[in-house]
């Protein structure tokens, strides 16, 4: 070794996934510009985790991984599917190419983190086993993570690298609205059970987050010759073929007897902009120049096309821009400081409804995030935070499937599956019907719908998904009482929200010849019903309800197979939680 060898900090790269206001990324810039460095060299590194995503596509030849399949625990379904896949894969790449602009760059590599992290630090130090040392490494940087999984990954590595007499760090997570270290409580225990508490003890909103940190301008560069990725895996070189490798094994079982098919037409992605830091800021730029932040809360109820939400969930989820980052943009457009956005709706006017609603849905990501914190391992377990012991979950694997295909005959259901399955995402109204259909029309247990959500959303966020869930369900943090008793009448949802069935035939192009009443579900066509099958002949649900009837007429409550009043418009977790 020479006399001077490599001193290198490893940073774990997890859900921090940018560039520009990223504390580690900010301090290591500044250090690297001192005279005196403690370290000489940084190593930026991913590990695509085995336990959460399938890494056995990154094998050739008749090897064998030596992890388990990625897959839940309730359902057995794939933990993250192959548009999920593809979106995060992205938005590594993204980074990992804004990082060599930087004179830095990433390592990238699969396995169990802690394993991975091993392999590296022996093999830059040498393990005793003959080979050479190639440097030294001080420490490992990690952000931090509030779910069990995550948590307990953390207190692994922290073993790992403190026995190996190492630092080990975790910074805090600043990808949030409202930092931490100003948050009106010191325990999360007193974190308030109801978000309307919380939200006044933090208010006003268009004052509450810091600052953002400054994109850097240079990083130490990349250790020279870093282990290769352990046997028996290859990591590739190109976007194209880690992609391929992520999907390769989720496609070959897609787990479904008749998965849905693209429709040949009238159907396209409302998420048509690939993952990643550089995309995000793309997209922030475009809905405050086009208007559509400013119509945000008079649009965010849509379900078809692209604008009428922010799609920024799916960036948020992965540390791709911050909660922070959204608000300073908005508050220069709503000052007119943002040149590129001068002319456009609202611009140079103050905060407007559609700002003022966007930083509110924000600020209910942090509070999700936060509760997760307070409730830790119950955030998964069937009694949810309630721990509501009442709760007579069933499986139907029949009904199941049905339901995981889109073959309902509830055509607002059928066609958020189908569309999910397809592309990745679908809307927040939507997602509130779909839950509520599983949970309490179906009395499924409400973990498989979770599930199912996290192998297919390319905006799967932890808190968000399960805590929206149990909240659906009626297990959750509810501030109402009686809260369990919520119910979705998915026809007179569809009715207020997709009245000329615009939405459902995109999607489900067996209805597309009938009239609107009859596509939101099937059982009631009058006409052919040749190409309907099973929708229309075995529904899982039938619902009275009919146009213009009140809510105590015929089929104003909608009482569907399982009784319980549905609620047309009333307040659900996903309606404020989840979507933006």
């Amino acid at each position: 070794m020479s006399s001077s060898p490599h001193r290198i900090l490893i940073y774990l790269l997890r859900r921090d996934l940018r560039l520009a206001d990223n504390p580690v990324f900010h301090e290591l810039s500044r250090m690297h510009s001192q005279s005196q460095k403690p370290f000489t060299h940084l190593l930026p590194l991913y590990v695509f985790p085995a336990q959460q995503v399938e890494v056995s596509g990154f094998i050739s030849g008749d090897a064998r991984s030596p992890y388990p399949p990625a897959r839940s625990q309730v359902g057995s379904f794939w933990r993250c599917g192959a548009t999920r896949a593809k979106f995060l894969a992205e938005s590594v790449w993204d980074l990992k190419q804004s990082l060599e602009g930087v004179g830095s760059g990433m390592c990238v590599r699969v396995g169990m983190v802690q394993d991975v992290v091993k392999h590296l630090i022996d093999g830059i130090e040498g393990d005793g086993s003959g080979n050479e040392p190639k440097g030294a490494v001080t420490g490992l940087w990690v952000t931090e993570e509030v779910a069990i999984e995550e948590k307990r990954e953390e207190r692994a590595l922290r073993k790992l690298v403190e026995d190996k007499g190492k630092e080990f760090k975790v910074w805090k997570d600043e990808k949030y609205f409202i930092d931490d270290r100003d948050l009106p409580f010191d325990h999360p225990r007193k974190c308030p059970d109801v978000f309307t508490s919380y939200k006044n003890q933090v208010s006003p909103l268009r004052d509450a987050p810091r600052k953002t940190h400054p994109k850097p301008k240079s990083l130490p560069p990349l250790p020279s010759n870093v282990p290769a990725q352990f046997d028996p895996f290859s990591v590739p070189s190109t976007l194209d073929e880690v992609i391929d490798s992520l999907q390769k094994p989720l496609l070959a079982n897609l787990d479904l007897r008749n998965p849905p098919k693209q429709p040949k037409s009238g159907a396209s992605t409302a998420i048509p902009f690939p993952g990643g830091e550089g995309p995000a800021y793309e997209r922030l730029i475009h809905l405050l120049k086009s208007g559509a932040m400013s119509r945000y809360k008079d649009t965010r109820n849509g379900m078809l096309g692209v604008d009428f939400s922010s799609k920024f969930s799916a960036f948020l989820a992965l540390g791709s821009i911050t909660a922070r980052q959204v608000h300073w943009a908005m508050s220069e457009f709503e000052e007119g400081m943002l040149p590129e956005c001068k002319g456009a709706q609202g611009y140079g006017k103050g905060e407007n409804k559609g700002t003022a609603h966007m930083r509110f849905e924000l600020l209910w990501r942090d509070y999700m995030r936060l509760v997760t914190r307070k409730f830790g391992p119950r955030l998964f377990h069937a009694e949810g935070f309630k721990n509501d012991q009442s709760a007579q979950w069933k499986y139907d694997n029949e009904q199941l499937m049905r339901w995981l295909e889109g073959t309902t005959g509830m055509g607002l259901i059928d066609a958020s599956q189908r569309e999910l399955f397809l592309t990745g995402y679908t809307s927040n109204r939507a997602r509130q019907n779909v839950a509520s259909f599983l949970a309490k029309h179906l009395g499924l247990d409400w973990r498989l719908g979770a599930e199912w959500y996290e192998q297919n959303l390319v905006d799967y966020d932890v808190s968000s998904n399960w805590g929206n869930w149990q909240y659906t369900a009626g297990v959750g943090n509810d501030p109402r009482e009686g809260g369990g008793g919520r119910k979705f009448n998915p026809v007179k949802q569809a009715s207020d929200y997709d009245k000329n069935a615009e939405y459902i035939k995109a999607w489900v192009p067996e209805v597309r010849s009938l009239d609107p009443q009859e596509a939101w579900q099937c059982w009631k066509a009058s006409g052919e019903r040749g190409g309907l099958g099973i929708m229309a002949e075995e529904p899982l649900v039938r619902i009275e309800y009919s146009v213009g009837k009140g809510r105590n007429g015929p089929g104003g409550g909608g009482r569907g197979s399982g009784g319980g009043r549905g609620r047309g418009k009333g307040r659900s977790g996903f309606s404020k939680r989840d979507v933006l």
